[in-house]
């Protein structure tokens, strides 16, 4: 299942929650809900029990139940129950407690919030905005990680117009502008800068960030002009998008004697600019 998995505050308890591309629609966290309701010590033996006793009652809540990976409280991705929106509520209303009204309102704040920023996109920015301030980055690098999106978001549109496949045809591309201009694939830059699940654009610092849009922005820029009508063609297309930054890097480079391509991921830049502000502020 393609999807974002996010954790939300209830009452200062963590919910883990995932949006799932595919059917456009959230799911949640059955453990964390149930914490929530109950405030139990041992919420996943609460909720095993509550699903032998709604199988023997006959309920088919049990049917909808999936098995998504979550970050557990260790760190690790690991399989959890979870369900969808409209059978959560059905979950609720099955555990008295005086915070399932609250908790339901809350639920269905949460999916209105999603179909907002569909409907209008400028939500979606303005909540990525907020997160990025919250997590401490620099109004500079917030700016320019939503103009990333903006162009990122323009190149999939370009490759869906050609009828290019969302998973290993994007994935093959990307690799092959990010191998071009940064001499390394998307595998070993997060390598490079010591990451694992996290999002590699959210690690990349200004310079990096502008000589990938620039890349991605030529090669769309380059798609439309030359109309590749085959998979071959926007493999050749990349390269020559990736080039142009490439070209790019290898003078801002030598003119400064510094690499463009950095260690730094996204702690070590956060870190550094609470240093930069403490220092400031003496």
């Amino acid at each position: 299942m393609k999807g974002n998995t996010q954790i939300r505050l209830f009452e200062e308890k963590n919910v883990r929650t995932l949006w799932n591309v595919e059917k456009e629609e959230w799911y949640f966290s059955v453990v964390d809900v149930i914490a929530v309701l109950t405030d139990s010590e041992n919420p996943r033996r609460y909720w095993s029990d509550l699903k032998r006793k709604l199988t023997a009652e006959g309920s088919q809540l049990y049917d909808f139940i999936v098995q998504l990976k979550m970050t557990a409280p260790d760190g690790k991705m690991r399989s959890t129950d979870a369900l969808a929106t409209e059978q959560l509520f059905r979950l609720i209303q099955s555990v008295p407690s005086p915070k399932a009204e609250p908790l339901k309102l809350w639920v269905a704040h949460i999916a209105k919030e999603r179909i907002d920023q569909y409907e209008d996109p400028e939500l979606s920015i303005q909540q990525a905005l907020k997160d990025y301030k919250r997590l401490g980055y620099s109004d500079s690098w917030i700016n320019q990680r939503l103009k990333s999106i903006e162009i990122r978001k323009d190149l999939t549109d370009e490759w869906k117009a050609h009828g290019l496949q969302e998973g290993i045809q994007f994935a093959t591309l990307t690799d092959i502008i990010y191998k071009t201009w940064a001499g390394k694939s998307a595998k070993e830059y997060k390598e490079f800068k010591g990451l694992k699940k996290e999002n590699l654009r959210d690690n990349m610092t200004n310079q990096e960030l502008i000589l990938n849009m620039l890349a991605e922005l030529s090669t769309t820029d380059i798609s439309k002009a030359r109309n590749p009508q085959t998979f071959e063609g926007h493999q050749d297309v990349a390269i020559r998008g990736g080039t142009i930054a490439k070209e790019a890097r290898e003078k801002l480079e030598k003119e400064t004697g510094k690499d463009i391509v950095s260690p730094t991921n996204a702690k070590i830049y956060i870190e550094s600019q609470l240093k930069d502000k403490i220092e400031n502020d003496k």
